[in-house]
C-alpha cells in the first residue's frame, strides 16, 4: 500500500517536471539566477570603481574643478550601482558623500534617508549604521537649518547606540544641545567625547568656552 503511494507521488513529481521543462520553465529560473548574480557582481563593480573615484576626489589637491570632476563621476558610478541594486544602501551612501562633496547638501541628505530606510538599512550593520546617522546628522547641522536639531539630536542619539565610540558624533551632539541653549547636557557629551578621544582639541575647547 505504501510502495503504491510513493509510487504516485514520484510519478506525479515527474509529470509536472515535464511540464515544467516542456513550457522552459527550470531553463528561465535559473537564467534569472544567473542574471541576478550577473548584476550583483555588476553593482559590486560600479560601488568600488565610485568608491576609488571619491577617494581620488577627496585627496586631489587644487584646482577644486578636478575634485568636483571626479566626484560627479563617483556619482554616476554609484547610480549605476544603484540601479542594479536598489536594495543596497552602501551606494546610497556613495552617492551622497559625492554629491555632498560637490556642495549639494540637500541631494546628499535625500541619498542618505533613501540609505537609511528600511528597504535599504537591513543591508548595514550597526556600526555602518550609526556612521551614517552621523553623517546625516552631519549634513543636517551643516545646512543650519533650526528645524534640522532636534532630528539632529535624534540621529546621534541612536548613531551612538550603535557606534558608542564616536567621538565625532559627541562633538557634534554636544554643538547640538548648545544651539538649543541645553548647556548640561552638552558639557556631557563633550566630556564623553574626550573619555572616547583625549587628545579631542575640539572639545577641550568646548568646555572651556562653556566654563567647564
Amino acid at each position: 500500500m505504501v510502495a503504491d503511494i510513493l509510487l504516485q507521488v514520484a510519478l506525479i513529481l515527474l509529470m509536472v517536471y515535464f511540464f515544467l521543462a516542456m513550457h522552459g520553465i527550470p531553463n528561465k529560473l535559473l537564467s534569472k539566477l544567473r542574471f541576478r548574480n550577473r548584476a550583483d557582481v555588476q553593482a559590486k563593480r560600479h560601488f568600488v570603481l565610485g568608491a576609488q573615484l571619491l577617494a581620488r576626489a577627496r585627496a586631489s589637491k587644487p584646482p577644486r574643478s578636478t575634485a568636483t570632476s571626479l566626484a560627479k563621476e563617483a556619482e554616476a558610478e554609484a547610480d549605476k550601482a544603484i540601479a542594479l541594486d536598489p536594495k543596497d544602501a552602501a551606494p546610497h551612501i556613495l552617492k551622497s558623500l559625492a554629491l555632498d562633496l560637490q556642495g549639494f547638501k540637500p541631494s546628499a541628505l535625500d541619498s542618505l534617508d533613501v540609505a537609511l530606510s528600511p528597504l535599504c538599512a537591513k543591508s548595514l550593520s550597526d556600526l555602518e549604521r550609526g556612521d551614517s546617522l552621523f553623517k546625516r546628522a552631519e549634513l543636517k547641522v551643516a545646512m543650519a537649518r533650526r528645524d534640522q536639531v532636534d532630528s539632529a539630536v535624534t540621529d546621534l542619539t541612536q548613531a551612538l547606540t550603535l557606534s558608542p565610540e564616536n567621538a565625532k558624533a559627541f562633538c557634534l551632539l554636544g554643538e547640538c544641545y548648545e544651539a538649543k541653549k541645553m548647556i548640561d547636557e552638552a558639557k556631557k557629551a563633550y566630556e564623553d567625547a574626550l573619555r572616547v578621544e583625549p587628545k579631542l582639541t575640539v572639545a577641550r575647547e568646548a568646555l572651556d568656552r562653556l566654563g567647564s
